[in-house]
């Protein structure tokens, strides 16, 4: 199955949801408009569609493997992340100082996702080490900038996040990786690490893993938690590779999906220490991780959008030529082909407007980053940096879980031949089902979204989006189309909802938090249900005007099809969500632990 970039979707969102023109105005960025967007955008296509997603299934089929200490890739990996490296792709969105571009996230996002859509497995070695590259850039010292950021930016090393351990999951108070102070600013680092992607692979000639460990006497808990930086070669002064460090792969995971990224574990300091080097201060480390985890989070909910992506397309081909009985209204005499029945146009309406309405959620958080980070005001910086901060759990857990939706649909179109490993639809399925897992469950992502979030200022955050949103729908009840009434009306109810759960939470959280946090899924997904259906009739109204102004008819008759769906059949959960969370509570926890 080919994959086809959605440029004409993400370029819309861009330039009518995101305003890349006024990110063009921020310091840094004013070469960075939309005429650079579909330019980078079209060349990122190319290698996506032509290098990366036919490599997809040969990774699901042929995976990664593990022997004698070595990870040998999926035979292609290796030359198409030299393809990718050499194509500056790495360094999209980071600083040229480093070697990097410097574009902002909202044209980032977009290449991220195109890599994600074209193979999931392959696109984790990039994310990890973006993820790396930010906390060298917030934390790191000058030493460690200069030896090691341009390898990264440019793709010629790659990077890794070292968190989970056999006994500390989420729970990273239970971390027990230690540190060794040496006495000539290096640390001897000893222990075990889990889950770690791409902590050995063959693609690269360096492996910069940055690792959470305690130092001798830090204080217990998360607040003794340091970063290193452990290179899996040791690097000279001359920025040349040095002997290999005491860090060893010592088996990768056989897994459920997304079997071409080698999932590994780490063994630091068997044979006398790993050489580590502090990253910032002592006993803040999980203050730079948490640099790494939001920029993963958000990458991790374009994931989503990547792989629902994806499905849907596999689907709507399948449906225009699978023939299967007669059409109930009698258009067509014979068998035709499935699309032509209305609960196969039901599911791929499904899928694309979830599709849609995430990605247009996550463009517009990808603006708020980089006006919070770039534009020269401080207030206009803060507001921002607080929506965005908003954003990531709602990006992160509403559009991984949209994502399981979305490739399960992708095998029910299917029917049977779906779920038979040959078609091709189930590999998206078994792929998305991790991204509601790492970088934070749906679960935490509730939790953030919920205590640091919503209850920690009240609810002030939540009510100023719902004032945006009642914005929206004064505009699209002063338009006079059947559509925009529709949208209308169900964003009201929708958001009507959320501003009563939010005030429920704020009035709540402290008092009886367990009432407040049997809910706190059912809230994250009602709160990503509506601000991406927020979005959605943001795009109802240009594509009205765009449509009175003559431009790209069946495009814009399309966005709104897809708008009154996703208002008709998706925003519609939003109320009996809601009534989940504020009288639902007692019932979550009615039963006693013995009786499960």
């Amino acid at each position: 199955m080919t994959y086809t970039a959605p440029i004409k979707d993400m370029l819309f969102n861009m330039e009518h949801l995101a305003q890349i023109e006024q990110v063009a105005q921020l310091p840094g960025f004013e070469d960075a408009g939309l005429e650079t967007a579909q330019a980078v955008l079209e060349e990122c296509a190319k290698l996506c569609e032509t290098v990366v997603a036919p490599l997809n299934v040969a990774g699901d089929l042929n995976p990664s493997s593990f022997k004698d200490g070595k990870v040998t890739t999926t035979p292609g990996f290796a030359d198409a992340f030299k393809q990718y490296a050499e194509g500056g792709w790495q360094g999209l969105q980071h600083p040229t100082d480093f070697g990097g571009q410097g574009l902002p996230k909202t044209i980032g996002a977009a290449c991220i996702e195109m890599l994600n859509s074209a193979n999931l497995s392959f696109a984790l070695c990039p994310l990890l080490t973006d993820g790396a590259i930010e906390a060298l850039l917030t934390a790191g010292s000058d030493e460690l900038k200069a030896t090691y950021l341009e390898k990264l930016v440019t793709g010629e090393w790659t990077g890794t996040m070292n968190l989970t351990e056999p006994q500390a999951g989420s729970d990273l108070a239970l971390v027990r990786t230690k540190a060794d102070p040496q006495g000539d600013g290096s640390y001897k680092v000893f222990g075990t690490k889990i889950f770690i992607t791409y902590g050995e692979h063959d693609m690269a000639d360096n492996i910069v893993h940055l690792v959470l460990a305690r130092v001798a006497g830090a204080p217990e808990g998360v607040k003794g938690i340091s970063l290193f930086v452990v290179p899996k070669f040791l690097v000279n002064k001359d920025g040349s590779l040095g002997e290999r460090n005491d860090v060893h792969c010592v088996s990768i995971e056989h897994k459920m999906g997304i079997k071409a990224s080698p999932t590994a574990v780490l063994q630091f300091g068997d044979h006398g220490g790993a050489v580590g080097y502090l990253v910032g201060e002592e006993n803040r480390g999980l203050e730079y991780m948490f640099i790494m985890m939001n920029a993963a989070r958000y990458a991790v909910g374009v994931q989503g959008i990547a792989v629902a992506e994806r499905a849907y397309q596999h689907a709507v081909a399948y449906a225009k030529e699978r023939v299967q009985s007669r059409p109930v209204d009698g258009s067509v005499k014979a068998s035709a082909t499935i699309i032509h029945h209305p609960d196969v146009r039901r599911m791929l309406m499904t899928m694309r407007a979830f599709t849609e309405g995430c990605r247009a959620m996550a463009t517009t958080a990808a603006a708020a980053y980089d006006a919070s980070h770039h534009h020269p005001d401080a207030e206009v910086r803060q507001a921002n940096a607080v929506f965005y901060e908003f954003m990531v759990p709602l990006v992160k857990g509403y559009s991984t879980e949209m994502s399981l939706e979305v490739t399960s649909l992708g095998v029910q179109v299917h029917g049977g031949m779906g779920f038979i490993e040959e078609t091709g639809a189930a590999q998206y399925y078994r792929d998305a089902k991790i991204l509601t897992i790492y970088e934070g469950t749906t679960a935490i992502q509730a939790n953030d979204l919920v205590g640091r979030k919503t209850a920690r200022d009240g609810g002030e955050t939540a009510k100023a989006i719902a004032a945006q949103i009642e914005k929206t729908e004064a505009e699209l009840n002063a338009s006079d189309s059947a559509v925009a009434q529709t949208v209308a009306k169900h964003l009201a109810q929708a958001r009507q909802a959320f501003v009563q759960v939010v005030e429920f939470i704020a009035a709540q959280a402290k008092t009886n938090p367990n009432a407040v946090y049997a809910g706190s899924v059912p809230y994250l997904m009602l709160t990503g249900n509506l601000v991406a259906g927020w979005q959605l009739g943001r795009s109802a109204l240009v594509a009205e005007q765009q449509l009175k102004n003559g431009q790209d008819a069946s495009f814009m008759q399309a966005k709104l099809a897809t708008a009154q769906f996703y208002a008709e059949h998706i925003l519609t959960r939003v109320p009996g969500q809601a009534d989940a969370v504020v009288n639902g509570a007692a019932s979550v926890m009615a039963l006693p632990m013995d009786m499960f």
